[in-house]
């Protein structure tokens, strides 16, 4: 049996509170280490050209949008980073497989056809602090408004305009509705875009019905290019047909007010005459007129008892006549031309011999 030594005893436990304090002072340093290494890297954050970083202090928050390196006061201060590059979801279809969700793209037309859908929506950050603080999730809100947004203005469409002629405009009225919207949730995002992907009937056999009716309608543009063909080859010749007619007709119409102006002179001068010697004037009139209805008849002036001067009817008009010996009616008939206006004056002074002789009897 050894013999107990206290000195040794009170070594070991000298050496184990010795070993303690230096295990503790380790860890205290180890510690502390750690501590300025988080607090020394904790206390800057950088920002990328496509972010902006929203700071607060004590609470209160503060939009930071210079890219590059910042400093902020560790405990104090906390850095969120916000994305402001332009982001964008699908409605109706799933993008990883590109499948169609009918409980976001079936939807009901105006004049009561369903139709399947798809929309992918583009937006963007606008005011970071009331993205990351004004509502818990401003992504999800965007999505439940363009859904409400779509399947109202879907509604108030008909089928043929949702799935040929109306895109353009649905898409429109759809991204204005969604900012008027965005406006009144007033959550920092900014819609960018509203495309639809796709549309298209629900079932195979609408869906043959409206290519046929998209068939029918390119044909009917086809009918109609070609019938404005055929307009601009025929309208240059038509205007020139017109333009021919409407010149002749213009002619006719001077030919027709200078025979009209030539008549009235003519009338007006034989009115002039009539005016000199009335009698004279209606048997010319009256051998003119019987010229007209009997163009054969020969007129005898007979003066005595025997015949003195044969006067055919053309010689008021310019014809042949010539004062002929009793019985020659067939070699006056035979004759040239005579002058018209010396077989009135001898027609005029045969009458005023006439009347000389009746006024002595």
């Amino acid at each position: 049996m050894e013999d107990f030594n206290p000195d040794l005893k009170e070594k070991m436990k000298k050496a184990a509170k010795k070993a303690a304090k230096k295990a503790r002072q380790t860890v205290l340093g180890v510690l502390g280490l750690l501590a300025a290494l988080v607090l020394g890297f904790g206390s800057f954050y950088n920002i990328e050209e496509q972010e902006q970083a929203v700071l607060t202090t004590f609470g209160v928050a503060s939009a930071v949008a210079e890219p590059g390196l910042h400093f902020k006061i560790p405990l104090i201060q906390r850095v969120q980073k916000v994305n402001t590059t332009i982001q964008g979801f699908a409605l109706g279809y799933d993008q990883a497989d590109n499948e169609s969700r009918e409980e976001d793209s079936l939807m009901i037309t105006n004049d009561y056809n369903f139709v399947n859908v798809d929309f992918f929506i583009e937006y963007k950050v606008a005011d970071p602090v009331k993205a990351v603080y004004a509502s818990e999730d401003p992504v999800l809100i965007l999505k439940n408004i363009s859904k409400s947004c779509v399947r109202a203005v879907i509604g108030s469409y008909d089928v043929d305009s949702v799935l040929t002629t109306g895109k353009n405009e649905i898409q429109g009225n759809i991204r204005d509705m969604i900012v008027a919207k965005l406006e009144a949730h007033d959550v920092g995002l900014q819609v960018v875009n509203v495309t639809i992907q796709d549309s298209e009937p629900p079932t195979k056999e609408v869906m043959e019905a409206f290519k046929a009716v998209e068939t029918a309608k390119q044909g009917k543009e086809t009918a109609i290019n070609n019938a404005n063909k055929y307009r601009n080859e025929k309208l240059p010749g038509a205007e020139a047909e017109i333009d021919k007619i409407m010149q002749e007709a213009q002619a006719q119409k001077t030919q027709r007010i200078n025979e009209a102006n030539g008549e009235v002179a003519r009338f007006n001068a034989m009115y002039e005459e009539y005016v000199k010697n009335p009698q004279v004037t209606r048997q010319r009139m009256f051998y003119e007129a019987m010229e007209d209805v009997l163009p054969r008849l020969k007129v005898v002036i007979d003066g005595t008892d025997q015949t003195s001067t044969i006067l055919p009817l053309d010689s008021f008009t310019g014809g042949s006549v010539e004062t002929q010996a009793p019985g020659s009616l067939e070699a006056a008939e035979n004759r040239g031309q005579a002058d018209p206006v010396r077989e009135t004056e001898n027609y005029e002074e045969a009458r005023e011999e006439e009347d000389y002789e009746e006024s002595d009897q």
